[in-house]
């Protein structure tokens, strides 16, 4: 992962151990089994998608699930990330990289950003997602 300073989340900070487990674990669940991304959001969780705006966990994974596209697979080149004093413990993650679509001859460049914040059991959700397919 990039970053710099051990505070400011950079390689081998707790920060970064959390954000590539997540990053590792979201795209490989949306390349196989999006139904189950839903449980990654919570109630007040925030998605942008290409623009479209969607909140609480129930609406998102719907959203997700209707993407019109089947099969999908994403090849990560960046992450980065940075604690969130805002949300006490809650870490900023900013991935880019490339999709491949089923049937489809070209890759797309996208951005995504995901607000993970700690959660009551002990782990992390999404609170604030943002994704964008970056073109040119």
């Amino acid at each position: 992962m990039d970053g710099q300073g051990k505070e400011g989340g950079g390689a081998g900070s707790e920060s970064d151990v959390v954000a590539r487990a997540f990053v590792d674990y979201y795209y490989q669940m949306f390349d196989t089994n999006r139904a189950a991304l839903a449980a990654l959001y919570g109630n007040t969780s925030m998605l942008s998608f290409e623009g479209h705006l969607v909140a609480g966990a129930p609406e998102i994974g719907l959203k997700l699930a209707q993407l019109p596209f089947e099969q999908c697979r994403h090849s990560i080149c960046t992450v980065d990330c940075q604690p969130t004093p805002s949300f006490p413990g809650g870490i900023l993650v900013f991935v880019s990289g490339n999709l491949q679509l089923g049937g489809e001859e070209h890759q797309l460049r996208f951005s995504q950003m995901f607000q993970l914040v700690p959660s009551e059991q002990g782990s992390f959700f999404v609170q604030n997602d943002i994704f964008r397919l970056n073109y040119g």
